[in-house]
């Protein structure tokens, strides 16, 4: 019983360390339809968590073909994106509700 128990909890810690594993926090703020930075350098090969705060009034939908994500993230708010690991190169994302001035470039080095 003692030894179910212990496996139990190491199976258990594996998966937690496994799903929490990621280089760092990264931040993307959008504010008069524009992000900052409009080019965000992450480390390739490794695991990444994006914070983008949304300042703007009304809500974004962050999206990127490439990075294979989207989410929406209401007005004044603020979502969370993990991507990668990602191959050294350029990966472009923008906000689906506003195209046409909303956009920029996540590099993974």
């Amino acid at each position: 019983m003692k030894t179910s128990f212990f496996a139990a909890m190491i199976a258990a810690s594996t998966l937690f360390a496994s799903t929490a594993a990621y280089a760092d926090d990264y931040i993307l703020t959008v504010k008069d339809h524009a992000f900052s930075p409009k080019e965000l350098t992450i480390p390739a090969g490794q695991k990444v968590k994006l914070i983008i705060k949304n300042l703007d009034p009304s809500p974004i939908e962050f999206e990127s073909y490439e990075l294979n994500r989207e989410k929406i993230i209401a007005a004044n708010g603020t979502g969370v994106v993990f991507v990668g690991p990602l191959k050294a190169g350029s990966y472009p994302f923008f906000d689906e509700f506003h195209m046409d001035t909303t956009k920029g470039t996540l590099i993974a080095k």
